[in-house]
């Protein structure tokens, strides 16, 4: 009769140390597979803050630009720069860029 009780107990407790380990294990698996997303995330932060960044001085400089254009003779002065314009009376002579 102890023989009965004891293989009884022997599987009792075999059966529950496999659940418990598995149980451990899977609670490894989720926590290593949280971690590494975390990690992931943080890597996806630093690379938008730095996006985010970058875009800021973008802005800056059109709000800038923006201003500067509402000024007639900073566009007068960049036409004749950027296109070629000229006042009457004014020849344009290109140098060689070096």
């Amino acid at each position: 009769m102890k023989k009965k009780g004891s293989n009884k107990a022997k599987k009792r407790f075999l059966f529950l140390s496999v659940f418990f380990i598995g149980l451990v294990g899977l609670s490894f698996v989720s926590i290593f597979r949280d971690w590494l997303q975390i990690m992931s995330n943080k890597e996806q932060i630093a690379s938008l803050t730095a996006y985010y960044d970058d875009l800021l001085k973008e802005e800056e400089s059109l709000t800038s630009e923006v201003t500067k254009l509402h000024d007639p003779d900073y566009v007068a002065r960049y036409a004749r720069e950027k296109y070629m314009y000229s006042l009457p009376g004014e020849f344009i002579i290109k140098l060689p860029e070096e």
